[in-house]
């Protein structure tokens, strides 16, 4: 009994969608953090390569002119103020296209791994957090030491690739000391991009592998219960035993007015138990009408209200079983059946005419 108890509350079921729209609702979403390393660092190198020129030009024009004009500044208490604000305004005009693009980047590491989130549940306090017990939990828990592999592989792995690239330039390192500074400024650019261009390179593959495993485990965090897919099946579509009786009333309801049904007949085509077909027909109708029809109980419950208001009853099996199998109720009967249904109705006419009453 345990067993059983334990397989219907461990989690084996892939999660539905509402669970998950349920998590995202949480705050509880994917979050890959070397998805968004790679497009800080992305969107760092595209700055340097594309306003690495520019930049340095403005802040160049800037510092040169604060140390040609030193002796000029004024350095009493309005004028400071003054000063700072001037280089405050020439720095944000230098870096502000790279710090938007920067800042983009950060937001677009994020929207790439789930949509828009706002939730406030992950913002509420939760002693959890606070605990010391609960936070040494977290800091020897398997989580944190994979990551701490993670990062001591990655930091092994960049570094051994970059220190093989750079190595072969040891030579014009030890030039440097010896060339203007005005040549060095460049070679360092040159330098910078072929390590960026590099390590932008390892962490796109770092990202994605890192992006599989952090979707890996948010899923199967989101896997369900058998007990907990019961439950929310009985909230989203009802408990099944309370639909079964909802079922069985409105059939029951509906059977009852296709009974109510029968005493407009005109004749009811039967099996002759089995099968119990009314056809409803007056002057003016296209076709037979369907009015009631069913099989044993409902069938001979057809019969006895059909005997009880004086509908003819003609037992014609074969005709009794198609018009079952093809028409249903409140539909006009298919044309295949015209002549057969014809040669019913007008016997029962006939007989009629013959007995009167």
């Amino acid at each position: 009994m345990a067993e059983q108890d334990q397989d219907f509350t461990e989690k084996t079921e892939d999660p539905t969608q509402k669970r998950l729209e349920e998590a995202l609702e949480r705050g509880d979403v994917v979050k890959s953090q070397e998805v968004n390393t790679w497009f800080v660092i992305a969107a760092g190198t595209m700055v340097l390569t594309l306003f690495s020129g520019d930049m340095s030009a403005k802040l160049s024009t800037t510092m040169r002119g604060l140390v040609a004009n030193s002796h000029a500044i004024s350095m009493d208490a309005p004028a400071l103020p003054r000063l700072f604000e001037k280089i405050g305004l020439e720095l944000i005009a230098a870096l502000a296209i790279p710090i938007l693009i920067l800042m983009l980047a950060a937001l677009a590491g994020n929207m790439i791994q789930h949509k828009m989130v706002w939730s406030t549940k992950t913002m509420a306090p939760k002693l959890s957090k606070i605990s010391p017990a609960a936070g040494l939990k977290r800091l020897f828990s398997a989580v944190a030491l994979a990551n701490f592999a993670k990062g001591l592989v990655k930091l092994l792995l960049i570094g051994t690739v970059l220190t093989a690239l750079m190595w072969p330039e040891r030579g014009r390192f030890e030039g440097l000391v010896r060339t203007d500074m005005a040549a060095v400024l460049p070679l360092t650019l040159t330098l910078a991009l072929k390590l960026l261009g590099t390590v932008v390179t390892m962490l796109a593959v770092v990202a994605a592998a890192d992006y599989l495993f952090q979707y890996r485990r948010w899923y199967e965090r989101q896997k369900m219960s058998l007990r907990e897919m019961k439950d929310e099946f009985k909230q989203s579509e009802g408990d099944p035993t309370i639909k079964g009786k909802m079922r069985q009333m409105r059939q029951t309801r509906a059977r009852r007015r296709m009974i109510a049904q029968v005493p407009k007949a005109a004749v009811v085509i039967t099996n002759p138990t089995h099968y119990a077909v009314a056809l409803q027909y007056e002057r003016g109708m296209d076709a037979p009408v369907c009015v009631a029809k069913g099989t044993d109980a409902v069938a001979l419950k057809i019969r006895d209200v059909a005997g009880e208001h004086s509908v003819p009853v003609v037992e014609n099996p074969p005709l009794a079983r198609a018009l079952h199998a093809t028409v249903e109720v409140d539909q006009a009967i298919a044309p295949e059946h015209y002549k057969a249904v014809a040669e019913v109705i007008g016997y029962v006419m006939k007989l009629r005419r013959a007995v009167p009453g």
